[in-house]
């Protein structure tokens, strides 16, 4: 049995832009279209994430990016949670939660008092980790109108 390297998450470092946009192409094409917002975002996460005062942290592994998580800044004390997925190798051994929790942390840990999502509930195991720690669904009428047609799914968690 091959034993694995520990799973290290930090954030986003100059050169890790290729991994960003190669693992979450990866899932959205294998579960729907890339649509204009995501070759925006994908295409220059300094100036979509970063610069506006967002976070992008990464899930590596023997220095490989297997996954990925943004934490775009919306109005005041609020993020929204984006772009995250964990290389497809990697899925079922509880990364993509022990990555969430970190961007959980990193975000109280800043002051942000309520994180946001939207997703799809195509991606079933996804949602199920979101509720896991604590996400809650939205009522229609506090849903943010949302670039992505594939959005179906609308959630929050509140830090306070």
């Amino acid at each position: 049995m091959e034993v694995q390297a520990p799973v290290e998450f930090r954030h986003f470092e100059p050169g890790d832009e290729a991994a960003f946009r190669e693992l979450n192409e990866a899932w959205i094409t294998r579960h729907f279209v890339m649509e204009e917002k995501d070759r925006e975002v994908l295409d220059d996460p300094v100036t979509h994430i970063l610069q506006p005062g967002g976070a992008l942290l990464m899930a590596v592994q023997g220095g490989v990016a297997i996954g990925t998580c943004a934490l775009l800044a919306m109005e005041e004390g609020t993020f929204e949670v984006a772009k995250m997925t964990v290389a497809e190798r990697c899925r079922g051994l509880g990364i993509g939660k022990q990555l969430l929790t970190h961007v959980i942390e990193y975000a109280r840990g800043n002051g942000a008092k309520r994180l946001y999502l939207e997703t799809n509930s195509v991606v079933a195991n996804a949602v199920h980790v979101y509720e896991s720690l604590g996400f809650r669904h939205l009522p229609p009428e506090r849903v943010h109108p949302s670039p992505y047609t594939r959005s179906n799914v609308y959630m929050e968690l509140l830090l306070m």
